[in-house]
């Protein structure tokens, strides 16, 4: 579903070139849920942009659903982003002058066809937002703004869902709400889930954890692999 081939990422600032990732090569499978982890800096939001055509490397290969995102001109990548992903920002980044509802019905308006005001209706019923449609994002709390974030990534129904810190801005409980939303759709719709996280436990929910230092990856972790080893040194 998703194949990163050597992809780097400088930035020339001044006269100082800055390598935020290292040449990094993956392949997730379809179905898949990963968690990306690593300090503040190591370029976890930087790979989750480049996997979703937010950006582009600087050099290496990019393939999503095995169309090469890499080298396409903005106005193709738009349309791969428009039916393949549905993001989830930390910072909900809904659009404040139209409803809930409105929010939810924007990706389907702008890449399907046919009325997704049922679907999206019966998505914010999903995530407990079935009283709220008509409310502006400033009407909503973080929990419920994150909710509308996720009924709008669905709308679609694309592929792949990727996720930057969706529980960050949250409290606990509301978070765990977010994260069993997210899981239900990896598990029930066969999506593949890439989220970036800094929360420990969050990530051991993953089918597997990839660890980012300083550009590179330095842990690629499948399930249950530590659980395996500790098994075998307790005999």
């Amino acid at each position: 579903m998703i194949e990163v081939r050597n992809a780097k990422k400088v930035i020339q600032n001044g006269a100082r070139r800055v390598e935020i990732l290292k040449g990094i090569s993956l392949t997730i499978p379809a179905g898949q849920f990963v968690a990306i982890v690593g300090a503040s800096g190591s370029g976890k939001s930087t790979l989750l942009g480049l996997l979703a055509g937010l950006d582009s490397p600087s050099s290496g290969e990019i393939w999503l659903d095995g169309v090469p995102i890499h080298n396409l001109e903005e106005g193709q990548l738009a349309a791969v982003r428009g039916n393949k992903i549905g993001f989830v920002f930390q910072s909900y980044q809904l659009i404040p002058t139209l409803t809930a509802l409105e929010n939810v019905l924007l990706p389907f308006e702008l890449n399907s066809s046919g009325n997704g005001l049922d679907k999206a209706r019966s998505l914010l019923k999903s995530v407990g937002l079935a009283e709220r449609m008509d409310h502006y994002p400033i009407q909503l709390s973080g929990g419920e703004q994150q909710r509308v974030a996720l009924a709008r990534a669905f709308v679609v129904e694309p592929p792949i869902v990727m996720a930057d810190e969706p529980t960050g801005n949250l409290d606990s409980t509301n978070g765990r709400l977010v994260l069993d939303l997210l899981l239900d759709r990896n598990k029930r719709a066969g999506t593949t889930l890439v989220l970036v996280t800094h929360d420990p436990e969050v990530a051991a929910m993953a089918d597997r954890k990839i660890v980012l230092r300083d550009g590179q990856i330095v842990e690629d972790t499948l399930p249950h692999e530590p659980l395996a080893e500790e098994q075998a040194q307790h005999g």
